[in-house]
């Protein structure tokens, strides 16, 4: 009888095999699951501050465009700076904005008739001098309450 009972107590080589397959792929699943925790506490700890370094990245292409358009006008003030500080613009300017001229000039406005403008330009209606929109606002205060 004990050679009938030592088959059944010793495992074939195949049966040995398995079970230490068995017991392999315990041992493997558990550092495959504790390797799994670790890259994803990596993974975890990395995501803030990889979101935070592409939301500055936007925010600095965005300050980027917003300084080229400030240049640009700061350029344009530039040169309206130096065309201000030059005289013949100045007397351009109040002639025709102001409707002004020198003493010694005889000027004259047209009130009909084509601009001495290109035709692509819209004409603008002429508008009253500035002073004579102060004398107004001065008469009308002047004037007994109803």
């Amino acid at each position: 009888m004990p050679e009938s009972q030592s088959p059944q107590q010793q495992p074939s080589p195949a049966q040995a095999a398995a079970l230490v397959a068995v017991a392999r792929s315990t041992k493997l699943t558990g550092r495959a699951a504790l390797l799994a925790v670790v890259i994803c506490a990596i993974a975890l700890s990395l995501a803030y501050p990889v979101r935070e370094y592409i939301a500055q990245r936007q925010q600095i292409d965005q300050l980027q465009a917003e300084q080229q358009t400030i240049a640009a006008q700061v350029r344009a003030l530039q040169a309206e700076d130096s065309q201000l500080s030059q005289t013949w613009y100045i007397e351009r300017e109040a002639r025709d904005q102001l409707h002004m001229c020198f003493p010694q000039e005889q000027c004259y406005e047209v009130i009909s008739g084509q601009p001495a403008q290109s035709s692509a330009v819209k004409p603008q209606p002429a508008a009253s001098p500035w002073y004579a929109k102060l004398w107004d606002t001065v008469q009308k205060a002047n004037e007994p309450a109803k």
